[in-house]
C-alpha cells in the first residue's frame, strides 16, 4: 500500500525544463550574465565585492525558496534562479581568487573534488544524476547544489585556461566552444546521456564568460568593446524573451515522472 507522500510524489511533475535547444541557449546567456553583470556591480558601480557578493547571495536564497515551493517548472522562477546561481557562483571563485589570493588552479581542484563529492552522495542516494527524475525535494536540492558548484568549477577553470594561455577574449571562446562540441559528438556516437549533460553543463560556464569578456572588453585587446553594462542588458533581455516565448508555448515542459521507473 502506497503512502499519501508516495503517490503526491510519483505525480510531481519534474522541475527542471527539457532539454533542447532553447535550453542550452539560455544557459549560455546565463553564464554570460553571471560574468558581466557580477563585474558590472562590484567593478563599474564600485559596489566592492563582498557587499555584492552578500546582495546576490540573499537574492538567490530568495528565490530558490520560491523555486523549491513550486509543485512543477514555472520557466520565469527557474531561469531566474539560474542567473543568480551564475552571478553567486562567479563571485564565490572571484571572492577566492581576488579575496584570499586563493590561486586558480586550487580553486579549480577544490570545486572539481566538490562537485565530485555531490554528485557521489546524490547518486548514493538517488541511484540517478539524470535532470528527468527532479521530482522530490531531495533531488531538487541536489540538483540546485551541483549547478552552484559547476558555475563556480566552470569560473575557476576558464580563468585559469586563460591565465595559462594569455588568449585574447575572442581567441579563448575557440577552447570551450570545441570542447562542447567534442562532447556533442560523443553523445552522438553512444556516450552516456547523463555524463555528456553535465560536462557541457560545466563547459558552457567558461564558454559564456569567454563570451561576456569578448563583447566587453575594449577593443584594443581584441574584443567588441561594448561594455558590461550593455552586455549584461543586451543579454538578460534575450533571455526574458525567451522564457516569455517558453512560458507561452511550453516548449520545455515535461512529462510526469514515476520514481520507480527514473529512465
Amino acid at each position: 500500500m502506497l503512502r499519501t507522500s508516495d503517490t503526491t510524489t510519483r505525480r510531481m511533475l519534474n522541475k527542471v525544463p527539457e532539454v533542447t535547444v532553447y535550453f542550452w541557449i539560455i544557459k549560455i546567456l546565463c553564464t554570460t550574465v553571471g560574468e558581466s553583470f557580477a563585474d558590472y556591480i562590484n567593478e563599474t558601480l564600485g559596489f566592492g565585492l563582498t557587499n555584492t557578493t552578500l546582495v546576490f547571495s540573499a537574492a538567490l536564497v530568495a528565490v530558490l525558496v520560491a523555486q523549491f515551493r513550486l509543485r512543477r517548472y514555472v520557466p520565469g522562477v527557474y531561469w531566474l534562479a539560474v542567473v543568480l546561481i551564475s552571478v553567486v557562483g562567479t563571485l564565490l571563485t572571484d571572492q577566492l581568487t581576488d579575496g584570499q589570493g586563493v590561486p586558480l588552479w586550487i580553486s579549480t581542484t577544490v570545486f572539481a573534488v566538490l562537485l565530485a563529492v555531490v554528485f557521489g552522495v546524490w547518486y548514493f542516494r538517488e541511484r540517478t544524476l539524470s535532470i528527468h527524475t527532479i521530482v522530490t525535494t531531495p533531488r531538487e536540492a541536489f540538483y540546485w547544489l551541483a549547478v552552484l558548484v559547476t558555475f563556480a568549477l566552470g569560473t575557476a577553470a576558464g580563468d585559469w585556461t586563460l591565465e595559462l594561455t594569455g588568449w585574447s577574449p575572442g581567441r579563448s571562446v575557440l577552447l570551450p566552444a570545441a570542447l562542447i562540441t567534442a562532447v556533442f559528438v560523443a553523445w552522438r556516437l553512444g556516450a552516456g546521456p547523463v555524463l555528456s549533460f553535465w560536462l557541457a553543463y560545466i563547459l558552457t560556464r567558461p564558454l559564456g564568460a569567454n563570451l561576456g569578456d569578448f563583447l566587453a572588453s575594449p577593443k584594443s585587446d581584441g574584443a567588441l568593446g561594448l561594455g558590461t553594462l550593455w552586455t549584461s542588458v543586451l543579454f538578460l533581455g534575450t533571455i526574458v524573451a525567451v522564457v516569455l516565448f517558453l512560458t507561452k508555448t511550453h516548449t520545455d515542459q515535461t512529462e510526469l515522472v514515476d520514481l520507480h521507473h527514473p529512465n
